[in-house]
């Protein structure tokens, strides 16, 4: 069973320990560019005045993401500074897509990225984003097939326009429906 999860679910859960230590909480999610997976997570302490801990916590080295945790089997699976959270010098532009345009590759605008959907799993990844229409409405777009993502706009195939979902409980169809389109599409060329 796939598991969707709004990037923003991911912020702020704690880092737990299989033992039950408390590391921190999970301050930013950190993407790799260029494959659209998880790369790492950098951290906060826990509590109200608790600032940043200036720490990443590779994604190789988690045990288990769950609905209520980020789990990892012990301390040393985090990285001693935050160094693997800044971009390389070889790494395509990319950087924070909240607030940008959403458009088709034939320049249909399909609205604002307000949040990313995540697919949990072995190596997480950008399924999709949530975003307001020019309707003003939230929705959740999957994403399949080569995307561009840059800081002023993500382009996307034509036929993701056709596929949306109200929650993530209809996301998984409309993702699954996008990818069987868009290989049915690149048959017939």
């Amino acid at each position: 069973m796939t598991v969707y999860m709004r990037a923003s679910e991911i912020t702020k859960k704690p880092v737990v320990t299989l033992a039950g230590d408390d590391l921190g909480q999970v301050k930013d999610l950190v993407f790799d560019a260029s494959t659209g997976s998880i790369r790492c997570f950098t951290l906060a302490g826990r509590g109200l005045l608790a600032g940043p801990l200036h720490r990443a916590l590779l994604w190789r080295n988690v045990h288990a993401l769950g609905p209520d945790a980020v789990m990892v089997r012990d301390e040393s699976a985090l990285e001693e500074d935050d160094t693997a959270a800044q971009p390389s010098a070889k790494e395509p532009a990319g950087g924070n897509v909240l607030g940008v345009a959403i458009m088709t590759r034939s320049g249909a605008r399909l609205g604002t990225v307000t949040d990313a959907v995540v697919e949990a799993g072995k190596t997480p990844v950008v399924a999709g984003y949530e975003i307001e229409t020019p309707e003003h409405r939230r929705v959740l777009l999957p994403v399949a097939g080569p995307v561009t993502v840059s800081g002023e706009r993500v382009l996307v195939a034509d036929a993701t326009a056709q596929y949306r979902a109200g929650d993530l409980g209809g996301f998984g169809t409309a993702a699954e429906s996008l990818r069987i389109r868009l290989k049915e599409d690149s048959q017939g060329d």
